[in-house]
């Protein structure tokens, strides 16, 4: 049997060889062949002349990869190394080592075990370690939004480290959707999952890619991506202060002919103004979202280009 371990590298050049040596040392624990599937991001320091190293060192080892044209982001890194994989079993992981490769031995004895019939073994974190304290309490509050609005159940601290049989893989690359959030795609798909936690890792070389401002835009992608729940929010609240509205005005009409119309009050006016017209840009920013959304899938760009492969 083929095992294909699907790794996106952005500016992994420091991690990369200490990824190699932590597959090789629990290698001889998995009985497979291994398929190493990189996908450079557009990388702008050496990741991929180290990827060309690794190709032409261990010709026998089966190495390939592909660069990008440019930084296309991880969701697209992601799918790009799935459609490269021709394994029987497919595993996605990052090179940094957060993903930590001595959990592949277990993982490929419970997805190849008969007697428990499980297409998917995934991983989540039981904690947060070194992360800032403002960034762990966001992550865990998204997590219980999109659960409560989404009727895909998204696990709180779930990795994008899993190991899929094929027919999983096939199921994943045939959603082709251009604004993609893999961890719902995971879930959407269903077939049986186990989950595996682990106590969290830091990176093993470099600097983490994300910072907060793509971790928000990420966050509101997977909720747009798999509720409307949002749009129906902004209809009830509408709804609700168009019938306080028309509450208001019968009793300014009743209150005028029973003890006149008092000039005074302007200031709460202005208040009550500012946040309606507050609500009704929120709203149309809900709107606006969901049709930018839209708009992006109708123009069927490429979810990557290819610049080189190997």
């Amino acid at each position: 049997m083929l095992l294909s371990l699907v790794v996106p590298c952005y500016n992994e050049e420091q991690a990369l060889p200490l990824f190699m040596e932590a597959v090789a040392a629990v290698r001889g624990k998995i009985d497979a062949s291994l398929e190493f599937c990189f996908v450079d991001d557009g990388s702008t320091d050496g990741t991929l002349a180290l990827l060309r190293e690794l190709c032409r060192k261990h010709p026998e080892e089966d190495i390939h990869y592909v660069s990008f044209s440019r930084n296309f982001g991880k969701e697209a890194a992601l799918y790009a190394g799935l459609e490269m994989a021709k394994g029987d079993y497919v595993v996605t992981m990052d090179a940094d080592l957060q993903d930590p490769p001595s959990l592949l031995p277990e993982m490929w004895e419970i997805l190849t075990d008969g007697t428990q019939a499980y297409d998917c073994v995934a991983t989540r974190r039981t904690d947060r370690r070194s992360e800032p304290p403002i960034r762990s309490f966001f992550a865990r509050a998204f997590y219980r939004v999109i659960n409560r609005l989404s009727s895909t159940e998204i696990v709180d601290g779930a990795r994008d480290f899993r190991m899929m049989s094929r027919q999983m893989v096939e199921a994943v690359l045939a959603d082709r959707e251009y604004n993609r959030f893999s961890k719902g795609i995971f879930s959407w798909v269903g077939f049986h999952t186990k989950w595996l936690s682990y106590q969290n890792v830091e990176r093993s070389a470099g600097a983490s890619k994300w910072s907060f401002w793509k971790l928000f835009r990420y966050a509101v992608q997977g909720i747009l991506a798999y509720t409307t729940i949002p749009l129906y929010i902004s209809s009830f609240l509408g709804i609700m202060l168009s019938g306080i509205s028309f509450l208001a005005l019968c009793f300014i009409i009743v209150r005028a002919h029973l003890w006149g119309d008092p000039v005074a009050g302007w200031p709460s006016l202005v208040c009550i103004l500012t946040f309606l017209g507050g609500l009704i840009l929120l709203s149309l920013g809900i709107i606006g979202l969901y049709i930018a959304k839209i708009y992006l899938e109708t123009k069927k760009r490429q979810i990557y280009i290819v610049r080189e492969q190997q």
